[in-house]
């Protein structure tokens, strides 16, 4: 197989499916994976209680996916950019950010304070995995440029979030 046939040129993606749909898609996904672990560990941390910060994560989901969908939504008309219907942009990305901090809020159903910090620690892990492979994928970035990127991110959000909640408890 000649490098022109292998799995890195890969038939280009539609630039305006990249701009309109998917970059707003992603974009919501990084924000609400990696903006939605400040409360909801500093919360568990300092009390203990999965439930709480089950219903912390919950919160800040919600309003980090409404907040997300109205920035994106009032940022530009789309027609200057060619970004886009504002609303369906708008409505991606928050949908987005909603789903990238719902996840990791879902282990602390578990009512185990122990148990559910390590399921969401692996839940995190898996969603900076996949989110560099989606980056990897469709960016055309490498997966292990895409990784350090977004782990980076995830990495002092939890610090300055762990310490927080240590420092209340």
């Amino acid at each position: 197989m000649s490098r022109s046939e292998g799995a890195t040129n890969a038939a280009p993606v539609n630039r305006s499916v990249l701009l309109q749909r998917v970059q707003p898609a992603l974009s919501g996904l990084i924000d609400g994976s990696l903006s939605t672990l400040a409360p909801i560990f500093a919360v568990v941390l300092a009390t203990h209680d999965p439930r709480t910060a089950f219903f912390t994560g919950l919160a800040t989901a919600l309003g980090a996916g409404v907040s997300m969908a109205f920035s994106e939504g009032l940022s530009d008309t789309g027609d200057l950019t060619g970004r886009g219907n504002p609303f369906l942009r708008g409505a991606i990305t928050g949908g987005g950010t909603f789903l990238g901090g719902a996840f990791h809020t879902l282990p602390f159903l578990i009512a185990d304070y122990h148990v559910a910090i390590a399921v969401a620690i692996v839940v995190v892990a898996l969603e900076l995995v996949l989110l560099a492979g989606l980056r990897a994928v469709f960016f055309r970035t490498s997966f292990a440029n895409s990784f350090v990127s977004v782990t980076l991110g995830g990495v002092i959000i939890a610090a300055l979030s762990s310490a927080l909640g240590l420092a209340a408890g």
